[in-house]
């Protein structure tokens, strides 16, 4: 069980109005349900019903519920009813593998160690480029990856998404992601604190906690998930359930559309997405702020068909390098088994 189970970081100063909307207890049923104007209109006709996980905290989901709010969705003829997962990749899982959610957003460093254990999802498109920071105090003087050996970085989990990312590009820089470097773990809300207090040399964070900490305590920036080894590689991305894609490809097939159309418009709206996120989900950051932060995240990469294989089939293999896949896995074939090519 995540340490976030039952509770949203402190970084969100209150609950979303009209909560039960938008978790697993009710529906988000169109804009109008948020108070925002939707700005296309539902096509006539029956809508196919899909139940989308997510995780409302979370910045980069933010364009999820923005797209059902502006009706985004209801321009494929899909009618989404958002469903609260969790806040942690195991909590999004739990809710596919239930059936309380058809399909579901998640990091892709989350999905595959489920997969290859026999999870009946399919991974379909994937949404935008990385979201994850690994963040030094300028008293450690540490400025590049290899400036980590015999330093200690601190993260909310023992297996958490930045914890496996920044030990894949440490691993990849030639570092011992275990054996050169100390790991530590604490309570999200503590990560930051931890490093201000001297106790770690570095912290491993998403967005927008990561950004926010990055300016609360003046950080260095050392290595992120879009640049260096992550460079045009995926993020987060969508799976399904295998009953609900074999019951309805085509409605998974708009699904993804939409999806792309969603992140897309974000890439060229990220303050006007921002804006909707201040004032629904409540985070403690400012306007500007989140305009920066979501600005910031690449939302060109939205792989789907083979090349989700090949980006699946690198995660694999990444995770193999730190021993979070086993040995034995074949990441080509397992990419090509937990996939669903909706181009075919």
């Amino acid at each position: 069980m995540s340490i976030l189970d039952g509770k949203k970081p402190s970084l969100f100063g209150r609950r979303i109005s009209r909560r039960t909307a938008l978790t697993g207890g009710g529906v988000l049923a169109g804009a109008a349900f948020l108070g925002v104007a939707p700005t296309f209109s539902a096509r006539a006709g029956n809508r196919t019903k899909i139940r989308l996980a997510w995780t409302e905290f979370a910045a980069c989901h933010s364009p999820i519920a923005f797209g059902v709010a502006k009706g985004i969705y209801d321009k494929h003829d899909l009618d989404i009813e958002l469903f609260y997962q969790g806040a942690s990749g195991q909590t999004l899982v739990q809710s596919l593998a239930t059936g309380k959610a058809d399909a579901g957003a998640g990091l892709l460093l989350d999905w595959v160690k489920p997969l290859e254990q026999g999870l009946d999802v399919k991974l379909f498109v994937g949404s935008h480029g990385g979201c994850t920071r690994l963040l030094a105090s300028k008293a450690s003087g540490i400025t590049t990856l290899e400036g980590l050996k015999g330093k200690t970085i601190v993260s909310y989990d023992p297996a958490s998404p930045p914890k496996h990312s920044f030990q894949i590009a440490l691993a990849r820089a030639g570092i011992d992601p275990e054996q050169d470097v100390n790991w530590k773990a604490v309570p999200f809300d503590l990560v930051g604190a931890t490093v201000d207090r001297g106790e770690a040399d570095a912290l491993a964070h998403l967005d927008p906690w990561a950004y926010s900490l990055k300016k609360q305590y003046d950080l260095v920036e050392i290595a992120n998930t879009q640049t260096g080894i992550f460079e045009n590689k995926v993020c987060c991305v969508l799976g399904v359930n295998g009953p609900f894609l074999e019951a309805n490809r085509d409605a998974v097939r708009r699904l993804a559309e939409a999806n792309i159309e969603i992140h897309e418009y974000t890439g060229k709206h990220p303050e006007e997405v921002a804006k909707w996120y201040l004032e629904n989900l409540k985070p403690d950051l400012a306007l500007a702020d989140l305009s920066d932060d979501l600005g910031s995240f690449v939302y060109h990469i939205h792989p789907i068909g083979p090349e989700l294989v090949e980006q699946v089939k690198w995660a694999a293999e990444d995770l193999q390098l730190i021993k979070v896949i086993d040995a034995s896995t074949d990441p080509a074939e397992l990419a090509q088994r937990v996939t669903a090519n909706l181009l075919a």
